[in-house]
């Protein structure tokens, strides 16, 4: 009987410890997954700081264009003081997404306002509403850019919450699809192009 209590009490003890060292292994695992979405997820918020950097860049550059277009155009107060409250409700806005909706706004804004420029060849002949326009193209590219990389950041965060076995941990600590940036319905229209 001693050497059956001594082979149990032998198999409780290894038992116990392959226990012990699958529960630390699956803590360890648990943790590495945790920090990886953790990590996804800091770069996605890095990106749309990025984004957030250039639209403010964008929109420091608003009040200029416009007065260089107000010495012109006066009569057309109602488009310049819609690029003016729409520039406002962003740099009010708290959330991304509300960041965002600000920028479609602008952007919506802003393409009025160069079309009214088109009226005005003086202006469009101004140097410094040339310099104003150029600035503001390159920020629209680098806006472009930032897109696209938080996008990609998205992405792999997504892939990490969707995929399983990361995605069992995602739901334990609450993480969540983050969704796209994508064009707007006015971006997606084609170009009226008329000669």
């Amino acid at each position: 009987m001693s050497l059956l209590g001594g082979t149990i009490a032998t198999i409780l003890i290894v038992g116990g410890i392959a226990l012990v060292a699958i529960i630390v292994l699956l803590i360890i695992f648990v943790i590495g997954i945790y920090n990886n979405i953790v990590k996804a997820k800091m770069k996605v918020d890095n990106q749309f700081a990025q984004i957030d950097v250039q639209l403010k860049k964008r929109f420091d550059l608003i009040p200029n264009i416009v007065e260089t277009v107000k010495g012109y155009a006066k009569h057309e107060s109602e488009t310049l003081e819609n690029v003016i409250k729409a520039r406002n409700t962003y740099l009010t806005a708290t959330s991304p997404e509300e960041k965002l909706e600000a920028n479609n706004q602008v952007t919506q804004a802003m393409n009025k306002l160069f079309a009214l420029a088109e009226s005005y060849p003086d202006l469009k002949a101004n140097t410094n509403y040339l310099e104003l326009q150029d600035t503001l193209k390159e920020t629209e590219d680098k806006i472009a850019y930032a897109r696209q990389f938080y996008n990609d950041a998205v992405m792999k965060y997504n892939r990490l919450v969707m995929t399983i076995p990361s995605n069992i941990v995602a739901m334990i600590f609450g993480f969540k699809a983050i969704n796209y940036l994508e064009a707007t319905s006015e971006e997606r229209q084609n170009v009226k192009v008329q000669f």
